[in-house]
């Protein structure tokens, strides 16, 4: 607890901090998700958009994201200092204070939306506005911390890239982008629910009624399972709406199949085992994800270059 009040007070007093800490704020790897899937819906949306503007687009995403993650690390603090993955963190460390993070976070926010807004449309700077309020203040302060279903609900705030790319092309939002959103939507409570199996230490220490803390690792799993296979459905949603073809169909049956059979031994599984499989689920989850979606590229490109495949 020493260490904890000790890294709070660090936090609180200190000023500046390198850039590569600012970097840190963003937290880069969720923004290259976020970036991905973003410009994946940008091009596989219908129209087309100059590519000077595609880029700044992208930036804005980029740049909304980074904001959302500095942001959730002002106000994550307190907790981000007791748990062992977080806890290097910039703030908890005292390398960033959180009055400057506050403050490069609300900067970085105004700026992406803005700048998004004036370069494509204000349908797209409004879902990116919503996409920040929504992680900040709907997931980070107000869910994260009071129910089990935080990851689910707040999974909506990672679930928007790709609608507000195919929003910044064409201007609305149709049936494909709202199913590009279910795919992600559907795809992070079990991603993140893996992780929470050999985390659970970690979410109780800090406070965080993450499902298994609270129903319990059979419940978890059980709960993994299930959105598992509605994921697996939902990836086929593309195909359904002629989006896309068979160049994407058979590998998200295959990238379905294995998520599924990965699933559910972890629903057979209990203990050690049960975390190393959870493990293994968690790694594969990112790669499903990425490889999705990529399929989805490539099939939408071969469409407009040769034709329905």
């Amino acid at each position: 607890m020493a260490f904890v009040e000790h890294n709070a007070k660090t936090a609180s007093t200190s000023a500046g901090g390198r850039v590569e800490d600012y970097v840190a704020l963003l937290k880069p790897r969720v923004m290259s998700l976020v970036v991905f899937t973003a410009f994946v819906g940008m091009l596989v949306a219908p129209g087309d958009i100059h590519p000077f503007i595609g880029f700044v687009a992208i930036l804005c995403i980029a740049v909304g994201a980074g904001a959302s993650g500095a942001l959730n690390m002002w106000y994550d603090a307190d907790i981000d200092a007791i748990m062992s993955r977080t806890l290097n963190r910039p703030i908890p460390s005292g390398r960033v204070s959180r009055d400057d993070a506050l403050g490069f976070g609300l900067t970085l926010s105004a700026f992406s939306v803005g700048t998004l807004g004036l370069v494509t449309n204000w349908l797209a700077a409004g879902l990116l506005a919503f996409t920040i309020f929504f992680y900040v203040v709907i997931y980070t302060m107000w869910l994260k911390r009071s129910t089990p279903q935080n990851i689910v609900i707040g999974g909506a705030a990672g679930a928007f890239p790709p609608m507000i790319g195919w929003a910044a092309v064409t201007g609305t939002v149709s049936m494909d982008a709202l199913i590009l959103f279910m795919i992600i939507f559907l795809w992070t409570p079990p991603h993140f629910w893996a992780l929470a199996l050999y985390k659970k230490g970690d979410y109780e220490a800090a406070g965080i009624p993450m499902l298994p803390n609270v129903a319990g690792e059979r419940a978890t799993q059980n709960q993994i399972v299930i959105y598992t296979v509605l994921l697996t459905i939902t990836g086929f949603g593309p195909v359904l709406t002629g989006l896309v073809g068979w160049f994407y169909a058979i590998p998200a049956a295959v990238l379905g199949a294995i998520f599924s059979v990965l699933a559910v031994r972890v629903r057979m599984a209990s203990g050690v085992e049960m975390k190393r499989r959870a493990r293994v689920l968690f790694a594969y989850s990112l790669s499903y994800l990425f490889v999705l979606f990529v399929a989805l590229l490539a099939d939408v490109g071969l469409i407009r270059w040769f034709g329905t495949v």
